[in-house]
């Protein structure tokens, strides 16, 4: 009886886990285009939390990349409520699945998964393949556990340990403490459903279990948010605390009126009854605490206050803004972030190269706040590398394994153009042996080489790339008109050499100045490219630039 509930438990958890991916793979880019989309607004909030839990079939796993989310500055503190208020609706769909009671046509579902999987090489047919299967292993899963278990209601100690357990609180710490174990309140759930299935438990007794495996699905994100700042670890309190709230409430109101009667009146499949009281939990509490949302954030505020220590935003070695190292989450998730923090990266690289070329013509710079700026793009350039090791791990579409090689390509060419905006300091500085001394002369020609790199750096972070044709015509036109300009001044520079209005040294660093400008029109150029070639916009989401300023 323990290796076929063991037995079951494996065939239901692989099930659910083969669908979810299968799911992930098929609604990828879907996915990617909802969390694109989120804004503050609380409703569509609760929608794309119950989506995407729909789609990955885990509200721990939704709830996992919040932290992230936030941990890495994607999404706020408030933004996080709702989509935990809908991760809480979403992760209720299994266990509706679960209470269809397919069992009879479960192998069918099985065999013709398998067969898309193994035998057609179409991609979105295997990930449809993969859907059918998984649930095909979860309703055969759930039927052996049903079967299973069935001796225990001639057993006296399982019968008596069921009536211990209708004592309410007792049996919201049995709910929290086993799902809290296997981290999955669906996977709970459907174990609950199987018991009731075979007749050992009534509604009575797991409705209480019901509330307490809300509780202990909280504990897959507190361990997510062990190693992340302030702000994520106040997420898990948001999760925690409206799951909290919800079964206080829901307790108060099973006591004083015949909820238990009215589900069991509904309908007479006990999976149903539990799979019914699952999400009319969910939603009612969604629907009482939603107007309260941003007091739930303050109160996690307040539970768990900033430190002083965490107000130092000098450091360039912090945690990356966007992305979350412990936390990959999904392919779309993956993606996103990488954007987010190539489009940061790019404003450091670009305030560093505008500052360095004003530098050169008596303009007042900070030198420290450049090389902090440059420590910080070497920084991330270093962590995205580790980063992107790992997501190379993920399953991807092809569309999205290009895109992903694309942005690390852009990472590596911001980098680059970090390195040239130092090469161009080091020209201002008196001490330096390549310190260029006739910088009235050349005023004009720097401003000017300036003023086109801006206009470049403009249309790529400010372009939609709706038309890439012409963004992409547009930027080349500018570089060839640059590499015009550098190599007119450096002939210019050396007429004035012949001149003898400059020195030997100054025409030598000029050179090397137009170079360095030059290099970093060609790196702007690559990224423009890269954006082209994937046809997608490295920056085309306005709620992210709002979030970068």
């Amino acid at each position: 009886m323990i290796l076929s509930l063991l037995g079951g438990l494996a065939l239901f958890l692989y099930g659910m886990h083969m669908m979810s991916t299968g799911l992930e793979s098929a609604a990828g880019d879907r996915m990617k285009t909802i969390l694109e989309k989120l804004t503050s607004n609380p409703i569509l909030g609760v929608v794309v939390g119950a989506l995407i839990t729909a789609v990955i079939q885990s509200s721990s796993a939704t709830t996992v990349m919040v932290v992230g989310f936030v941990n890495s500055q994607l999404m706020t503190l408030q933004q996080a409520v709702w989509i935990i208020m809908g991760a809480n609706i979403g992760t209720t769909i299994t266990g509706q699945l679960v209470a269809l009671n397919a069992s009879e046509i479960a192998p069918v579902l099985a065999i013709i998964g398998v067969i898309m999987v193994t035998f057609l090489k179409n991609k979105k047919v295997n990930a449809i393949g993969e859907i059918l299967a998984g649930l095909g292993i979860l309703f055969i899963g759930m039927g052996t556990m049903s079967s299973a278990m069935e001796p225990l209601r001639e057993s006296p100690i399982f019968l008596d340990l069921i009536t211990t357990i209708s004592n309410p609180v007792l049996a919201i710490l049995v709910g929290a403490g086993f799902t809290a174990l296997i981290q999955s309140s669906s996977a709970s759930v459907g174990i609950l459903q199987a018991l009731a299935l075979s007749g050992l438990i009534p509604l009575s007794s797991s409705i209480y279990i019901i509330f307490g495996q809300n509780i202990g699905t909280c504990i897959t994100s507190a361990l997510a948010s062990l190693n992340a700042n302030r702000n994520a670890k106040r997420t898990t309190i948001i999760h925690l605390s409206f799951n909290i709230i919800g079964t206080i409430l829901f307790m108060i109101f099973t006591s004083i009126t015949p909820f238990v009667d009215f589900m069991v009146s509904i309908t007479d499949n006990p999976a149903a009854q539990i799979a019914n009281t699952h999400t009319i939990f969910n939603i009612v509490t969604t629907l009482l605490l939603l107007p309260f949302g941003k007091k739930l954030a303050r109160l996690a505020e307040i539970i768990l206050p900033i430190k002083e220590e965490e107000l130092d935003k000098d450091k360039f070695d912090v945690p990356l803004t966007f992305i979350d190292m412990d936390n990959i989450g999904s392919v779309p998730i993956a993606i996103s972030s990488l954007r987010k923090e190539a489009l940061a990266t790019l404003h450091l690289a670009q305030a560093n190269i505008n500052e360095s070329i004003e530098a050169l013509y008596g303009h007042p710079y900070n030198a420290e706040k450049i090389m902090k700026r440059e420590k910080r793009i070497n920084f991330i350039n270093y962590e995205i590398t580790n980063y992107m090791t790992m997501v190379s791990q993920l399953h991807m579409n092809d569309r999205d394994s290009i895109t992903c090689n694309a942005l690390y390509k852009c990472f590596a060419d911001i980098e680059r153009i970090g390195d040239h905006a130092i090469n161009i300091l080091q020209y201002s500085d008196s001490k330096s042996d390549q310190y260029l001394t006739s910088t009235e002369l050349v005023k004009d020609e720097l401003m000017q080489l300036k003023e086109l790199l801006e206009k470049s750096f403009s249309l790529l972070l400010r372009s939609r790339f709706d038309d890439s044709e012409y963004a992409f015509e547009k930027i080349s036109r500018i570089e060839d008109r640059i590499d015009e300009l550098t190599f007119a001044y450096r002939q210019a520079q050396i007429d004035r050499l012949k001149n003898k209005k400059v020195s030997a040294n100054d025409c030598v660093v000029y050179s090397e100045i137009m170079t360095d400008i030059e290099r970093v029109s060609d790196h702007i150029m690559n990224i423009v490219e890269e954006c082209q070639r994937c046809n997608f916009a490295l920056f085309n989401d306005e709620t992210m630039k709002e979030q970068i300023a």
